[in-house]
């Protein structure tokens, strides 16, 4: 009989599950849109969302990939999701995190900057738990949410009796097993895993916080059974659960990770060229995400980590990243003038970053010159939502210069190239600072929504001077998760064997050395952005 994998990603505006054979082959997958509140308006930094609404459209997507599927032939299951805050209350029902004041609305979704100063009152204590996320909380980590919550919304706080990181919450809501997955404690929670070997809650971080009722009876409201990624969750699904989902009782879940963890997870599978050491992984969403897989602790500011066993055991995970990628792009095309009459207009089948694509050509045939040298005089510094790596700085801008009165279609173009341009130098930013702590990279491995367009992996290839492997599998994360299905279930003796026989290979871009000296020119103007933002702050507050 075949054997089949379930793995389910919840991110940030959908939810889509996959169903996948052994060989990590696609089947089927599905999708489904979630909603989104921002009860401060579009710029206001709130955003959440309701874990009823998460949980019913996991249930809508896995049930459609199950289709005509024997039951006794899915071996496993596994999520993963964005780590966003879920508040529920004595009875498991959700409880308000908004100030609007309605339950439904009882997540804290991790783009949400709400908590920009409960993360300065929390950074200033300097304390040396903060050494494992580079020096700095960030604002989209779970303590400052909290601590927000509870200044903010006391009646809320005193209600709540659990807080889950979200795919955590999506594992209990499978298997009724209220344990905690060491990707999102770690990662997310400032959990201490440490050289020597301690696990456990920092009670005198807590404490100095005021935030020490978390850890009453035995850290019930956030958990104190923490287990590895991949390792079965309690009796596996759920009688009640496996009705709904029209599966077998007892079905194997897995203990969840973070949706970059997964994308990171099925890239380190894929088949490379370089050892895992020296391979960066890439999870291109609507933010970007940095992975790069260690054997030692190694300690760099502005990027979080080393976090122990979070995704490999044995291994070491540093982090870094990009607050707003995808997001950043859509923000570009859809705010130009030229945005309504370039949609109207699109040919069939074709997508707008397709024919922004064409419109750039076009412009560079007369020219005799690289697509790239287009934008000569267009530069962007991208930190339009804060910068998350390696400056750790949310309150970063965005910055364009070169912006003139052409509102045509071309100049929607240039603006789209340079953007992504300066996408490509944030990430050569962050390698640097890596190659400053003797890390070397050999080659990004790149997954998610912007690896769809070509113009931007082979950018990212040519800004940054290294080869970048996209993955022949499709929908890398789902496979991620599938993976951990897989090692949940009988079926593979380890993730690494589930990894080693799911992986598969890719296909490999070059940089084009021709470029290279445009590219370290532009970097150059990237990196005097930087510092004349530095310079505009310090006049104005002085």
């Amino acid at each position: 009989m075949a054997v089949y994998f379930i793995g389910v990603d919840v991110g940030t505006a959908s939810v889509r599950a996959g169903i996948f054979d052994q060989t990590g082959r696609l089947i089927k997958s599905s999708a489904h849109e979630l909603k989104i509140w921002s009860p401060k308006g579009p710029s206001g930094n709130y955003y959440e969302q309701s874990s009823d609404n998460i949980w019913e459209s996991c249930c809508k997507v896995i049930k459609e990939v199950v289709e005509n599927v024997n039951p006794e032939a899915v071996a496993g299951i596994g999520f993963d999701a964005t780590c966003s805050l879920v508040a529920l209350d004595s009875e498991d029902k959700p409880i308000t995190v908004s100030p609007t004041g309605e339950n439904q609305q009882n997540v804290i979704m991790w783009m949400d900057h709400r908590a920009s100063q409960e993360a300065d009152v929390i950074n200033a204590l300097n304390h040396s738990a903060f050494q494992y996320v580079g020096g700095k909380v960030s604002l989209e980590m779970q303590l400052p949410k909290l601590l927000w919550l509870k200044r903010n919304l006391s009646e809320s706080w005193y209600q709540t009796k659990k807080f889950m990181d979200l795919p955590d919450f999506l594992t209990w809501k499978a298997t009724n097993s209220e344990s905690r997955s060491l990707c999102s404690v770690v990662c997310k929670w400032n959990y201490i895993i440490d050289e020597a070997g301690y696990h456990g809650w920092p009670g005198d971080l807590f404490e100095l916080v005021g935030l020490k009722d978390l850890l009453d009876e035995n850290a019930s409201p956030i958990g104190s059974n923490i287990k590895f990624p991949g390792t079965p969750q309690g009796s596996g699904l759920s009688l009640a659960v496996a009705q709904e989902l029209g599966l077998k009782p007892g079905t194997p879940v897995a203990t969840s990770l973070i949706d970059a963890y997964a994308g990171a997870l099925a890239l380190f599978a894929c088949h490379a060229d370089v050892p895992l050491e020296q391979r960066l992984a890439l999870i291109c969403g609507t933010s970007t995400c940095h992975m790069l897989s260690v054997s030692q602790p190694t300690f760099i500011d502005g990027v979080w980590g080393p976090y122990a066993d979070v995704l490999l055991p044995g291994m070491w995970l540093l982090e870094g990243g990009q607050s707003a990628t995808g997001k950043l792009l859509d923000h570009i095309v859809e705010t130009h003038p030229s945005y309504p009459s370039l949609k109207e207009r699109l040919p069939p089948n074709t997508s707008i970053p397709e024919e922004l694509s064409r419109i750039l050509r076009v412009m560079s045939l007369p020219t005799g010159r690289p697509l790239s040298n287009l934008t000569k005089d267009i530069h962007v510094w991208p930190d339009f939502h804060g910068n998350r790596s390696p400056l750790a700085d949310p309150n970063m801008k965005g910055m364009v210069c070169g912006m003139t009165l052409d509102v045509s279609e071309e100049n929607l173009a240039l603006l789209y190239l340079a953007t992504i341009q300066a996408l490509c130098y944030g990430t050569r930013h962050i390698i640097d600072c890596l190659g400053r702590s003797d890390l070397e990279i050999g080659s990004l491995m790149l997954c998610g929504g912007l690896t769809k367009i070509e113009l931007f992996a082979v950018t990212m290839a040519d800004a940054v001077g290294l080869p970048v492997v996209l993955p022949h599998k499709k929908e890398t994360v789902l496979l991620g998760s599938a993976m951990l299905a897989a090692s949940a279930s009988t079926h593979f003796a380890s993730l690494n064997e589930a990894m080693a026989n799911m992986g598969g290979h890719g296909r490999t871009i070059h940089p084009n050395q021709q470029d290279k000296k445009f590219h370290d020119r532009k970097y150059q103007v990237f990196m005097k952005m930087l510092q004349d933002q530095k310079e505009y702050k310090s006049i104005m507050d002085n």
